[in-house]
């Protein structure tokens, strides 16, 4: 049985020194913009620290609200959830659409003041050896509420983005351990990546976890496989 490896990680931001000051210069950005901006402006937010709760799930939609003072446009642009795209540049596409649709609306054209403009930017991620490892899956139900927002980061969002196949760290060591333990996989894979804070996500793993993987549970479902190979 393959060790789970316990990472950590920081996203480092790098300005790449373009700025839009329009909603029409956003879309014209966006177009070729690295799509490491894309990925920063939407899953970074995510890791940054917070002070209170996040008013929009991503900087897109933040600047809208903020810089252009265009609450519909930020609306439509907070809805867009990214787990649900294939690759960045299907969601960049969609991005660009919303924007479009959004310009062919308004008649008036909504300038940012000078010192509220989008600036973009994209991210490196820096990722540490925590040198904890999980030998047995039950090991997850004590080790997941221990884990900094960085690991959860790194295991659950990352990885849907550096695996060959998009699903996270824990899913892919579960699946890869037996049939037993897709129940709890599928389970996993249920938890929402985006529209809640990492605490939240590190609890919502965490009750995932002990309901399928304490001890009488996993009895149970050992003795379910069973009958149903019998």
């Amino acid at each position: 049985m393959l060790d789970f490896a316990i990472k950590d990680c920081v996203l480092a931001m790098i300005a790449e020194g373009r700025r839009a000051q329009t909603l029409r210069e956003l879309r014209d950005a966006l177009r070729d913009i690295h799509p490491g901006c894309i990925y920063h402006h939407f899953w970074g937010t995510l890791l940054r620290p917070q002070f209170s709760d996040r008013e929009f799930n991503n900087d897109f939609a933040t600047w809208c609200h903020h810089g252009l003072h265009d609450d519909a446009m930020a609306e439509r642009l907070a809805v867009i959830d990214p787990a649900h795209f294939v690759d960045l540049e299907e969601l960049r596409h969609e991005l660009i659409e919303v924007i479009d649709e959004r310009l062919d609306e308004i008649e008036t054209v909504l300038f940012a003041r000078a010192d509220r403009q989008f600036h973009f930017a994209r991210s490196v991620i820096v990722v540490f050896d925590t040198h904890k490892r999980l030998s047995h899956p039950q090991e997850l139900v004590e080790a997941v509420p221990q884990m900094s927002v960085g690991s959860i980061f790194y295991h659950f969002i990352d990885a849907r983005q550096r695996n060959p196949v998009p699903v996270d760290d824990f899913s892919a060591w579960l699946v890869g351990l037996g049939p037993e333990y897709a129940a709890v996989g599928e389970s996993v894979a249920e938890v929402d990546p985006y529209f809640e804070s990492l605490f939240v996500i590190r609890q919502r793993l965490t009750e995932v976890f002990s309901q399928h993987l304490s001890r009488p549970s996993q009895e149970k479902a050992s003795r379910r496989l069973e009958e149903q190979m019998a």
